[in-house]
């Protein structure tokens, strides 16, 4: 019987159904304006751009001119790449310039859509970005799509890991700025460190398509973009903090050695606050308070050091250095930290030489990153199972585009055997069929490590030519994938490698024509070349086709039923035929949390015997139950983590808006002068009470606290003993007398220098205390779960405590800054120097793999540098490391080499 939403949308068609109706006419629209574009000159296609622009400047809405814009970006995309937008690409491009999500399967022609919405959007003047998931595809999107831009008198830039911060700047005021998710946060925070406007790169957040959204706004989203640098010294603190543990009883603390914890009992708390309190490291009346919070993670983490961390067990201690013990191999892990201080307490507890530790500089979450832009919008193959997300997180709506022509590939049921071997030997089994037919195969894992595990077993079952996609340089995938459409092509590929890149059956001509004719000159030779190679892919396509088109094979089912749609919607591109299955073992992650033991058991009774398989549409309706529930688990925890961010990033917003503001004016003295009258009202009202009369008056500490904070001397206890002497009096004394001595320093520093020493002063204070307020918020995450202990909720105590600690960075800010410029001197009036920016990294763990996409991105770039250099050429060598060896081949370091300084 069928329920009533599917009987619905039988009979009324999906809300992306009627969406989609509603752009036909627009379409229709478009397509009778084709007939008058063709019959135009280049020049006068080209001139289009400038009556839009004129015609926005007197009013007109991007919205109003959507029409007569996109028709012509349609004539310039035959003109530039001979490729016609089809009427579904033109409805993808009104769902884009809507601010939602266009699902569009693969080989619909995504990149080729966006070029709609981008040049309609780029007429307004304010820049459009278009995120992808790597610098290849952030260059070769530029350079390809950007002919179409180009023609059209629009300019193109791309922003990529390694460019210069003038580079970054001039790519950034083009129409159009291609780049990655990556780069585009790290500019973000980046800006937001410097000192003066001109050094910003960014110029807002207009409108940004983002291609492959689900990966980047889901799957990458999982981790925060972080810009960290080296901390003070805070040696101190740590072997103050790790005296304390050795005069701690067992009944002060509790350890849980299976999830490695360790917590103080009430009665150690007690103690903890006696002994910092004797120390006089303890603020406030309890370890608990607010003030407190960067202590208790260092006790906790001292603790943890000294309890739950063996020496030779868990770590070794080697030339006066804490060197990890991996648990599992039982090798030293040189080069590896643990994170957030615990390593720094392991080598006090050890009396060895203490690090200082990488303190978090700027952070943001792509989440809130990408909230920023005025207008998103997106692009993929597969969006539709995750839409709640898109729409609770990002305010986003997801649209299904119809195929230009219908999809004739063929998706089997999932075959279950028993066994993760009988499984494989099925997969062998099935590739070497494949082949014999000349079937192009795409085998889907779920890691690089499974990749080569099947690669093993084909090697060992006599199949030797194929591929393995597990190589960390895009460009290369990118060629590897292209031709896995070859009949008789076997590529083991993770689930989401070569992304951006079609597979086109017979092999992509235009890659094959860019890796074979790259050293061939222009010339007759050339082009008889191509030709061939045109002829050579057209024959091979005809094979393919014979042989079924792309068979895609997925070892496994991942935890997210749109990873498995990914890879499925890799055949059967534009109408080709094509074909698709999953063969699972009750050994399989995902079945052994389902439930094998009851299916195995199961399976037994109905006779499946060794090799085989069952295969049934109720198997994939329950696997998809239980993706389904993984996906709910996992979307849960990541809007947890937002609701964490979401406080910080609440924050975030005013202190960069502040700085912004603060470098924008010419002027700053007022507000210095407001934050000085602040800070003496809070010193009057401290050190005289409310009501309080004269001998209650603390005169003696307000005379120490003002010569202290304001670098004045005044004969405050002899005005206290005035007759009938008021606060606000005293008040109004202090604040003239301030007054007239920084007004004496603007006199002698001049107005230009004054205003610049303000300026600087304000912003390099806010900066430290940004940073330490960073570290602390971190610090109280970390242990404010043990809250809920108390049933008190954690993200309650989390916003009460965060909120709590930004004013008194504010107030802190306001005495810093005072004090500073009370007593700040110049001997000489040398021309201000720009302030430059502290050593800094870009972080962003990748969440399936941990490893650091910046760093990767560095190394993938010195290996390409090092692949062009010449050795007799220093003009090829690029930027060399100073630790690099020399590019000349000597065998040294560079330093020691061509990189020496010679001294005059």
């Amino acid at each position: 019987m069928l329920g009533l939403g599917t009987l619905g949308r039988m009979v009324f068609g999906t809300s992306s159904d009627r969406r989609v109706k509603r752009y036909r006419p627009i379409v229709d629209a478009i397509n009778a304006l084709e007939p008058e574009l063709q019959a135009l000159s280049d020049e006068a296609l080209h001139a289009r751009t400038d009556d839009f622009r004129a015609q926005i400047a007197a009013g007109a809405s991007v919205d109003d001119l959507l029409i007569p814009a996109f028709a012509t970006v349609r004539e310039a995309a035959k003109r530039t790449l001979g490729q016609r937008h089809f009427d579904v690409q033109l409805i993808g491009g009104m769902v884009l310039n809507e601010g939602s999500i266009a699902e569009m399967k693969t080989g619909e022609g995504k990149t080729l859509v966006a070029t709609l919405p981008v040049y309609l959007n780029a007429l307004a003047g304010k820049g459009v970005h278009v995120v992808t998931v790597n610098d290849y595809l952030a260059r070769r999107d530029a350079g390809w799509m950007g002919q179409i831009y180009r023609f059209l008198g629009l300019s193109v830039g791309v922003i990529v890991h390694g460019l210069s911060q003038e580079e970054r700047r001039q790519a950034y005021a083009a129409d159009v700025t291609y780049g990655t998710n990556n780069e585009f946060g790290f500019d973000y925070l980046r800006d937001n460190m410097e000192y003066n406007l001109a050094s910003m790169v960014q110029r807002g957040h207009n409108f940004a398509i983002v291609d492959e959204v689900d990966s980047i706004l889901i799957d990458e989203a999982r981790t925060p973009l972080i810009i960290s640098g080296p901390t003070e010294d805070r040696s101190e603190l740590y072997v103050a903090i790790d005296a304390v543990i050795p005069q701690l009883a067992a009944e002060d603390y509790e350890i849980d050695e299976k999830v490695k914890s360790a917590t103080f009992t009430e009665e150690g708390t007690e103690k903890v606050e006696q002994i910092l309190s004797g120390l006089g490291m303890l603020r406030g009346e309890s370890l608990y308070d607010v003030e407190n919070v960067a202590i208790v993670h260092h006790l906790n983490n001292a603790l943890r050091a000294h309890k739950l961390f063996l020496r030779d067990r868990d770590y070794i201690v080697k030339n006066d250095q804490v060197v990890i013990i991996d648990e599992f191999t039982g090798r030293m892990m040189e080069g590896r930290r643990y994170s957030e201080g615990l390593h720094q307490a392991l080598e006090a507890k050890e009396h060895a030489k203490i690090q200082p530790e990488n303190q978090t500089l700027a952070s943001i979450t792509f989440q809130n990153y990408f909230r920023l832009y005025k207008k998103l919008a997106g692009m993929t193959g597969t969006a539709s199972t995750e839409a709640d997300e898109f729409m609770d997180i990002y305010g986003l709506d997801v649209a299904e585009i119809p195929t230009n022509v219908e999809v004739a590939r063929i998706d089997d049921d999932d075959a279950v055997y028993r066994t993760v071997d009988e499984k494989y030997k099925a997969i062998v089994e099935l590739i070497r069929e494949c082949r014999e037919r000349g079937q192009p195969v795409l085998v889907g894992t779920t890691s690089i490590e499974k990749s080569e595990l099947l690669a093993d077993r084909l090697r060992k079952a006599g199949v030797k030519d194929f591929e393995v996609l597990n190589a960390r340089h895009h460009e290369r995938e990118a060629f590897i994938v292209s031709q896995a459409g070859k009949p008789g092509a076997v590529t083991i590929a993770t689930n989401m490698a070569g992304r951006g890149t079609d597979i086109q059956l017979g092999g992509n001509i235009e890659m094959r024509l860019q890796e074979e004719l790259a050293d061939m000159p222009e010339g007759a030779e050339r082009e008889a070349r191509a030709q061939a190679i045109r002829d050579e892919v057209q024959q091979l396509k005809a094979r393919a086709l014979e042989a079924g088109g792309l068979m895609v094979i997925g070892t496994e089912r991942h935890e997210s039923r749109r990873i498995d749609n990914q890879l499925r919607g890799r055949s059967g591109r534009q109408g080709d035929p094509g074909h698709s299955q999953f063969f699972l073992s009750l050994q399989d992650d995902l079945m052994r949390i389902f439930g094998s033991d009851r299916m195995d058991g199961m399976l037994q009774k109905l006779g499946l015997k060794e090799d085989e398989a069952i295969v049934h549409p109720w198997i994939n309706k329950a696997l998809e139950r239980a993706q389904g529930k993984v996906e709910a688990h996992n979307f849960d925890i990541r809007k947890n983590l937002l609701k964490y961010d979401n406080v910080m990033n609440d924050q975030r917003k005013v202190v960069f808006e502040q700085r912004i503001e603060l470098m924008s004016g010419d002027n700053i003295a007022d507000t210095v002068r407001d934050m000085r009258h602040e800070v003496i009202d809070e010193i009057v009202s401290k050190h005289i009470p409310e009501r309080a009369y004269a001998e209650q008056w603390d005169a003696e500490g307000l005379r120490d606290a003002v010569r202290a904070q304001l670098n004045l001397d005044l004969p405050i206890e002899d005005w206290a003993t005035e007759e009938g002497i008021a606060d606000e009096e005293i008040r109004e004394r202090i604040t003239r007398a301030s007054d007239d001595l920084m007004a004496q320093k603007a006199a002698r520093f001049g107005p230009e220098l004054m205003r610049m020493v303000e300026k600087q002063m304000l912003l390099q204070t806010l900066d430290h205390l940004w940073r330490e307020h960073l570290a602390m918020l971190d610090h109280l995450r970390s242990v404010v779960g043990f809250r809920g202990y108390a049933q008190r909720d954690p993200l309650n105590e989390y916003k009460t405590e965060a909120f709590e600690l930004f004013q008194s960075m504010l107030a802190s800010l306001r005495r810093a800054v005072v004090g500073q410029m009370a007593h700040v001197e110049i001997a000489e009036r040398p021309a201000p120097e720009q302030q430059a920016l502290p050593p800094m990294q870009a972080h962003h763990l990748d969440p399936v793999t941990g490893e650091d996409e910046f760093a990767l991105a560095d190394a993938e770039q010195q290996s390409a540098a090092a692949s062009r250099r010449k050795a007799d050429d220093p003009s090829t060598w690029g930027r060399v490391g100073r630790n690099e060896p020399c590019p000349c081949g000597s065998g040294k370091k560079f330093k020691q080499c061509h990189g020496q300084v010679v001294q005059a």
